[in-house]
């Protein structure tokens, strides 16, 4: 089932740095995890980027949209300041130093496809090929080798994108991410291929994570900011969760 690391930095350093940049991955990387998820989009120019938001606004200052923006326009904003004056100029980062960055460092990616409005199947589609081009020593080394966790795992809310994701590179895993368990999860889970569910601790209770389990998928929460709250889901046979508090949740929570 989960072969992947179980304490992860949601979207960089959580709630220490800005969130989806270099600054954030490296300040998680500073506290001992070598496991992050981030989002991505794809720029007017169709290269991924890292970003949460399809609108600016929240982390980048100033009206448009990631969709209308090209990747060297979007490269050239701040994407720091809205956190702390220290991060001013931290840039908008492209998918692909950041996985570049991550390879070097090693580490592991949960990679949320986040398509704008309009964008699913293209942005799921972009980034599998980018991914797959860029682990492709790795891809055909976990072919030969199923429980290797080298090679990211994407996850999406979309449906859409995640299939796309799957048709451009099949080898790459999927988690399928929802905010409530849909009665036909299981359906959803053959059509993806996907090798977990991912959704919200709010939402979960005992008896469906052991349900989820006992079909055989990961299970996945977002996002845990809690000791009390991680020990109780994890009891309940949670796999692994992300977490905004990198400070009150270590990468080894999951073993002490």
């Amino acid at each position: 089932m989960w072969i992947y690391p179980k304490i992860i930095a949601h979207r960089g350093g959580g709630t220490l740095a800005p969130e989806n940049t270099l600054a954030g991955i490296r300040c998680g990387l500073a506290h001992g995890f070598h496991a992050v998820e981030f989002d991505v989009m794809l720029s007017a120019d169709r290269i991924p980027v890292l970003m949460h938001d399809p609108q600016f606004g929240r982390t980048v200052r100033g009206a448009g949209s990631v969709s209308e923006t090209t990747a060297r326009q979007l490269a050239a904003m701040d994407a720091g300041a809205w956190r702390d004056a220290r991060f001013a100029g931290e840039p908008v980062p492209m998918y692909e130093d950041v996985m570049n960055f991550c390879k070097s460092s090693n580490i592991w990616m949960n990679v949320e496809i986040k398509p704008a409005p309009g964008f699913d199947a293209e942005t799921g589609r972009v980034v599998a090929e980018r991914t797959r081009h860029l682990f492709s020593g790795e891809i055909a080394a976990r072919v030969r080798r199923i429980d290797d966790a080298t090679v990211p795992l994407f996850s999406s809310f979309s449906f859409d994108a995640l299939m796309a994701a799957r048709a451009a590179a099949p080898e790459i895993p999927r988690g399928y991410l929802v905010d409530v368990v849909p009665a036909d999860w299981r359906e959803q889970l053959r059509a993806l291929d996907a090798v977990a569910l991912h959704t919200n601790h709010k939402n979960l209770t005992p008896r469906l994570a052991g349900e989820i389990r006992q079909e055989g998928y990961g299970l996945f929460c977002y996002t845990v900011n809690t000791p009390e709250r991680a020990r109780e889901i994890l009891q309940w046979g949670v796999d692994a969760f992300c977490t905004d508090r990198i400070d009150l949740i270590g990468p080894d929570f999951a073993g002490t």
